[in-house]
């Protein structure tokens, strides 16, 4: 019974601080999507055929770009380009496709940070 109740408890545990980090469909300041990745939230910005990855704390405070680097795959369609980012200003990684990326493009984030902790997000 009581190794019921622990993994009941562990279970629960689990659900509520998973939840404490997600974004679900929070807008960036830019208006972007946001998630969680390699420390720091990630927000999405395209611009025809660029893509910024602006980079924040918890605070939603810019986060400097220096010594991160990523990548992000684009799938639309049957076509996939992987795009190598780089740092842009103080707080952005930036990229660019060989064509204006299309409206529902399917976006996933590669990105490592200056202490080496890297991550993976879908947008």
């Amino acid at each position: 019974m009581k190794r019921i109740l622990a993994v009941i408890a562990l279970v629960l545990w689990s659900g509520i601080a998973a939840a404490q980090h997600s974004h679900g469909n929070v807008k960036g300041p830019n208006g972007g999507p946001m998630h969680d990745v390699a420390g720091v939230h990630a927000e999405l910005v395209m611009s025809g055929n660029v893509l910024t990855i602006n980079l924040f704390d918890e605070a939603n405070k810019p986060v400097s770009s220096k010594g991160f680097s990523g990548s992000v795959l684009l799938v639309s369609g049957n076509a996939r380009e992987t795009i190598q980012l780089a740092v842009s200003g103080d707080a952005a990684l930036k990229g660019e496709a060989k064509a204006p990326i299309a409206s529902g493009a399917q976006v996933t984030l590669v990105l490592k940070n200056a202490a080496g902790k890297s991550g993976q997000v879908k947008f």
